[in-house]
Protein backbone atom coordinates (compact mmCIF):
# COMPACT_ATOMS: atom_id res chain seq x y z
CA UNK A 1 0.00 0.00 0.00
CA UNK A 2 1.98 2.48 -1.22
CA UNK A 3 1.09 6.29 -0.57
CA UNK A 4 2.66 9.90 -1.83
CA UNK A 5 2.81 12.46 0.55
CA UNK A 6 3.17 16.48 -0.63
CA UNK A 7 3.71 19.49 1.70
CA UNK A 8 5.33 22.95 0.97
CA UNK A 9 7.30 21.46 -2.49
CA UNK A 10 8.16 18.09 -0.37
CA UNK A 11 7.16 14.80 -1.99
CA UNK A 12 7.52 11.55 -0.36
CA UNK A 13 6.24 8.05 -1.24
CA UNK A 14 6.05 5.71 2.08
CA UNK A 15 4.74 2.18 2.23
CA UNK A 16 1.98 1.50 4.69
CA UNK A 17 1.74 -1.47 6.94
CA UNK A 18 -0.16 -4.47 6.59
CA UNK A 19 -2.19 -3.75 9.85
CA UNK A 20 -6.16 -3.00 10.44
CA UNK A 21 -4.78 0.47 11.41
CA UNK A 22 -2.95 1.56 8.16
CA UNK A 23 -5.62 -0.28 6.04
CA UNK A 24 -8.42 1.88 7.67
CA UNK A 25 -5.97 4.85 6.95
CA UNK A 26 -5.70 3.32 2.97
CA UNK A 27 -9.41 3.52 2.80
CA UNK A 28 -10.05 6.82 3.65
CA UNK A 29 -7.50 8.14 1.14
CA UNK A 30 -7.25 10.99 0.05
CA UNK A 31 -6.58 13.54 2.94
CA UNK A 32 -6.14 17.11 1.95
CA UNK A 33 -5.07 19.30 5.88
CA UNK A 34 -2.96 21.99 7.13
CA UNK A 35 -0.29 20.71 9.25
CA UNK A 36 0.89 21.16 12.45
CA UNK A 37 4.16 20.50 14.06
CA UNK A 38 5.38 19.39 17.35
CA UNK A 39 9.49 19.71 16.93
CA UNK A 40 10.57 17.13 14.43
CA UNK A 41 7.08 15.91 13.73
CA UNK A 42 3.98 17.02 11.78
CA UNK A 43 0.95 15.92 12.59
CA UNK A 44 -3.21 16.51 11.12
CA UNK A 45 -6.29 15.12 12.14
CA UNK A 46 -7.62 12.57 9.72
CA UNK A 47 -11.21 10.88 9.25
CA UNK A 48 -10.27 7.28 10.63
CA UNK A 49 -11.07 6.57 14.07
CA UNK A 50 -9.00 3.65 15.35
CA UNK A 51 -7.70 2.31 18.92
CA UNK A 52 -4.43 1.93 19.98
CA UNK A 53 -2.98 -1.70 18.55
CA UNK A 54 -0.35 -4.31 18.89
CA UNK A 55 2.41 -1.76 17.46
CA UNK A 56 1.97 1.10 19.50
CA UNK A 57 5.00 2.69 20.41
CA UNK A 58 6.28 5.49 22.73
CA UNK A 59 9.59 5.84 21.05
CA UNK A 60 9.54 6.14 17.23
CA UNK A 61 12.21 6.21 14.69
CA UNK A 62 13.12 8.72 12.02
CA UNK A 63 10.30 8.06 8.98
CA UNK A 64 7.79 6.17 10.70
CA UNK A 65 4.37 7.20 10.00
CA UNK A 66 1.98 7.06 12.97
CA UNK A 67 -1.65 7.11 14.13
CA UNK A 68 -2.29 9.07 17.23
CA UNK A 69 -5.38 7.01 18.82
CA UNK A 70 -6.43 10.69 21.13
CA UNK A 71 -6.55 13.27 18.59
CA UNK A 72 -7.16 10.66 15.04
CA UNK A 73 -3.91 11.82 13.87
CA UNK A 74 -1.66 10.72 10.60
CA UNK A 75 1.79 12.02 12.05
CA UNK A 76 5.36 11.37 10.25
CA UNK A 77 8.36 11.81 12.46
CA UNK A 78 11.54 12.71 11.44
CA UNK A 79 13.76 13.80 14.50
CA UNK A 80 13.10 14.99 18.26
CA UNK A 81 10.23 15.99 19.50
CA UNK A 82 9.60 18.24 22.99
CA UNK A 83 9.02 15.21 24.51
CA UNK A 84 12.12 13.13 23.31
CA UNK A 85 14.68 12.18 26.14
CA UNK A 86 18.05 12.65 24.19
CA UNK A 87 18.29 11.91 20.49
CA UNK A 88 15.26 9.49 20.69
CA UNK A 89 11.86 10.81 19.04
CA UNK A 90 8.93 10.55 21.59
CA UNK A 91 5.40 11.14 20.43
CA UNK A 92 2.73 12.75 23.09
CA UNK A 93 1.64 9.53 23.93
CA UNK A 94 2.18 6.27 22.15
CA UNK A 95 0.89 6.14 18.47
CA UNK A 96 0.42 2.61 15.87
CA UNK A 97 2.72 2.63 13.42
CA UNK A 98 1.43 2.63 10.55
CA UNK A 99 4.34 2.75 7.98
CA UNK A 100 7.35 4.21 6.49
CA UNK A 101 8.48 6.59 4.66
CA UNK A 102 10.94 5.84 1.94
CA UNK A 103 14.00 8.50 1.27
CA UNK A 104 14.66 10.91 3.35
CA UNK A 105 12.13 11.60 5.83
CA UNK A 106 14.00 14.54 7.14
CA UNK A 107 12.86 16.91 4.18
CA UNK A 108 9.70 17.67 5.69
CA UNK A 109 11.66 19.30 8.26
CA UNK A 110 11.15 22.33 5.71
CA UNK A 111 7.18 21.74 6.16
CA UNK A 112 6.13 25.22 8.12
CA UNK A 113 2.79 24.58 10.40
CA UNK A 114 0.02 25.31 8.58
CA UNK A 115 1.24 24.48 5.16
CA UNK A 116 -1.20 22.38 3.48
CA UNK A 117 -0.54 18.29 3.03
CA UNK A 118 -1.67 16.26 0.06
CA UNK A 119 -1.65 12.08 1.13
CA UNK A 120 -3.02 10.13 -1.39
CA UNK A 121 -2.63 6.45 -3.37
CA UNK A 122 0.72 6.85 -4.70
CA UNK A 123 0.16 6.19 -8.91
CA UNK A 124 2.97 3.61 -10.88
Amino acid sequence: MRIAIRAAGIALDAELAETACARAIWEALPFEAQVSTWGDEIYFRIPVQEKPDATAAEVVSVGDLGYWPPGCAFCIFFGPTPASRGAEIRPASAVNIVGKVAGDAREFKKVPPGATIIVSKATG
